[in-house]
């Protein structure tokens, strides 16, 4: 009897050890799986890298045509405003992909909180290039007034759009997490919308670079 006990006993624990050894690998596999809607938005990125690479190829034709004088009279860019507001939404991808983690936790407080934070620093962005742009035009640099104008707010403008569009899409999520219960399609969608943000800061690095220090 002893001997039938253990036996029993054995096949119970093989069996368990079994399943949740099935239950892990079903888990980590559909982590790995390539999920459609993250493979989507990075294949819109990248046609969205293509319409800023135009942007970057548009402001080098227009300043290798202005002969030396770029940017023209009276045009002051406030760099001392620039790197400030540069740094913050640098910093805001750090704290965005702390959400990111969060969501992948389970933790939806978390992610609410460092999205929270990441919202807040993406409006100060904006807040900094209204603040220039308000300037820049009392001073006299306005869309038509140079070719250097219109560059420079179409590039800085449709980067600001994509800010906005980011601010709005953390709203979104921030909103859909308070009015329902924690998902995991809520935390796929916080991951693909850290792919929107971290892709609208590396734009904004080579845009800082280019209109700010290589000019």
């Amino acid at each position: 009897m002893p001997s039938v006990l253990r036996r029993v006993i054995l096949l119970s624990v093989t069996s368990a050890v079994g399943t949740q050894g099935s239950a892990i690998t079903q888990r980590v596999h559909s982590l790995n799986r390539p999920n459609m809607v993250s493979v989507g938005t990075i294949v819109w990125l990248s046609s969205e890298l293509m319409f800023f690479a135009g942007l970057f190829a548009m402001y080098f034709v227009a300043r290798a045509q202005a002969n030396g004088n770029w940017p023209p009279e009276p045009t002051e860019l406030n760099l001392g405003l620039a790197v400030p507001v540069t740094a913050v939404l640098i910093a805001s991808s750090f704290t965005c992909q702390l959400g990111v983690f969060a969501a992948e936790r389970g933790d939806v407080f978390g992610l609410r909180r460092w999205y929270i934070v990441t919202l807040a620093m993406g409006a100060f962005f904006v807040a900094g290039q209204g603040y220039e742009y308000y300037h820049l035009v009392h001073e006299g640099t306005t869309l038509s007034s140079s070719v250097y104008g219109s560059v420079f707010y179409i590039t800085t403008g449709f980067h600001g759009l994509h800010v906005i569009g980011g601010l709005i899409a953390f709203v979104f999520l921030i909103t859909r997490t308070l009015v329902s219960k924690f998902t995991p399609a809520q935390a796929t969608a916080a991951i693909v919308v850290s792919y929107y943000w971290h892709f609208v800061d590396i734009v904004w690095i080579a845009l800082f670079a280019t209109i700010y220090f290589i000019r």
